[in-house]
């Protein structure tokens, strides 16, 4: 991959990380709603409703980048084989974004606890 890209990511990460810190409110009990103890299943649901957003902000501007490739290709084959790679690799990231978010959904109605997970 290339260097620059990976020190990109690597930075925005880095940013964003004290912000995720900053999603559970330390309110007596710690959890978003006010009461109650901190547990792993608010922690689970407070970082995904945190990254949830910017994943979806995320995949619109990858399929952006992928059409300004397919209207920069001008009929180049190399070009246009590109862009269709980045759209099918967009795809492939969006569906596997929505299955890892809705992994807690599953495991919780496939165990009938709802509650309890």
């Amino acid at each position: 991959m290339n260097k620059k890209l990976v020190t990109i990511i690597a930075s925005a990460t880095l940013l964003v990380l004290p912000i995720a810190a900053f999603a559970i409110p330390a309110n007596g009990g710690g959890t978003p709603t006010g009461g109650g103890a901190l547990t792993v299943n608010t922690l689970i649901d407070t970082l995904l409703n945190f990254i949830w957003p910017l994943f979806m902000g995320f995949a619109v501007v990858m399929f952006l980048i992928s059409g300004f490739q397919f209207l920069t290709a001008q009929g180049d084959p190399g070009k246009v084989d590109a862009a269709r790679q980045s759209v099918l690799w967009g795809v492939v990231g969006v569906a596997m974004g929505v299955l890892a978010f809705s992994l807690p959904f599953i495991v919780k109605t496939t165990l009938g606890n709802a509650g309890v997970i």
